[in-house]
């Protein structure tokens, strides 16, 4: 996750900033999401068989879950961050280590339940129009899945800091086609997966407008047509991928009413959920000024109203909040206050938190070079995990000072 500060958006809710991310549109059209998020459900199939290097994976098969529940199943989540989203090409880039089943394994054993895995493929493909996936580094992001649903956690996968979509007309045509080239080799690959994989359109698709408060009209437009070139290329390659569930950002995956409210559902599909990015507030949780959080009950309304507006925007889809955190400068007793309230209140509404966590970045928790791996902050971990509990639990209210 790199990139310039959080834009706070009208209605209370603070936008992401920095993740770097790179192109995507969404739709001029005031048009949000419509139609219950309900699945067809009761597909059979057999789930885990891999196709790859990765082996098989043993997670089940297909459960019949609505997005809503499963998205509520999927608890806590984190990031494999600046990892396989290297803009440089390769899973060390960024200066983090190769990713081992021990990693995840402590992750599992923190209380998470969803790894997020960001790709950067840009690097990895070859010439157009068939812009063939460098098969190595396919085998290894599945590998590193395989990881995951051995544990039996979800893991998602996107595309993050790809740079062919731009979010302008004039480059729309060239968009779709790698859109639907890059999505449709990576569907093949994981068609015969269990529910327990999720794919993920886009991490920010902004354009250089308004990039982190929703973008323009013909940004909008754009991310809307790849949107719906990268679902119907998942859609059309069949298997498990015909009722996956897919995410998708609004412009800059920003929590600002401009953009969420033109994101269009491709083909108003029941199968999409949103993917948002908070750092919410945007001060503490993104750039560590002020580096204090909770001493007044405002903090925790606020947190709460802001979360409300998101439920509000989206009745009838699952969300999850794709990525969120606090960084090192900040009062770690406040990171942990931030910590369990945050995951508190998200789960509450249904949704599911994932942290991003950068390796030995400013959002890093577990330190991916100890032998076996451990975590850096243990006490937000614990927060975290107490928090998610919490606002899973029957009757779960918002938290409080």
């Amino acid at each position: 996750m790199t990139g310039s500060g959080g834009v706070s958006n009208s209605g209370g809710v603070t936008n992401t900033g920095g993740v770097n991310r790179t192109g995507g549109v969404s739709s001029s059209g005031g048009v949000s999401n419509t139609g219950g998020v309900s699945n067809t459900g009761g597909v059979s199939s057999t789930g885990g068989v891999t196709t790859g290097a990765g082996g098989s994976t043993t997670t089940g098969g297909w459960r019949g879950l609505t997005p809503k529940e499963l998205v509520k199943d999927m608890f806590l989540g984190w990031n494999l961050g600046n990892t396989f989203d290297s803009t440089s090409g390769g899973e060390t880039g960024w200066g983090n280590p190769v990713t081992t089943q021990a990693m995840i394994d402590q992750v599992k054993s923190g209380g998470f339940k969803t790894v997020r895995i960001p790709v950067t493929w840009q690097s990895q493909l070859g010439a157009g129009p068939t812009y063939t996936i460098n098969k190595t580094f396919l085998d290894r992001v599945e590998t590193v899945v395989n990881y995951v649903l051995k544990d039996g956690m979800y893991a998602i996968v996107n595309t993050h800091h790809d740079g062919w979509y731009k979010l302008a007309t004039a480059s729309q045509a060239q968009g779709e086609a790698e859109t639907t080239a890059v999505w449709g080799q990576i569907a093949t690959r994981f068609k015969d997966y269990s529910d327990y994989l999720i794919l993920e359109t886009f991490n920010e698709p902004h354009g250089q407008v308004n990039a982190y408060s929703g973008g323009n009209a013909e940004q909008q437009t754009v991310l809307n047509a790849y949107h719906l070139a990268a679902v119907n290329a998942i859609r059309a390659t069949g298997g498990n991928n015909a009722q996956r569930i897919i995410m998708i950002p609004p412009h800059g995956a920003s929590p600002y009413a401009a953009g969420v409210k033109a994101l269009v559902i491709p083909n108003n599909d029941p199968n999409i959920i949103i993917s948002l990015h908070t750092y919410y507030p945007t001060g503490f949780g993104l750039n560590g000024s002020p580096t204090t959080w909770g001493a007044s009950a405002s903090d925790y309304t606020a947190m709460g109203a802001s979360l409300d507006q998101i439920i509000g925007w989206f009745p009838d889809r699952a969300v999850v909040i794709g990525e969120w955190g606090s960084v090192s400068k900040d009062d770690l007793a406040s990171r942990v206050k931030h910590a369990k309230a945050y995951t508190q209140d998200v789960t509450k509404r249904g949704m599911c938190p994932v942290w991003w966590d950068n390796g030995g970045g400013d959002f890093g928790l577990l330190n991916r070079r100890a032998n076996p791996p451990s975590w850096t902050y243990p006490t937000i971990v614990d927060a975290l995990k107490a928090g998610s509990t919490a606002g899973s639990a029957p009757g779960a209210v918002d938290a409080v000072p």
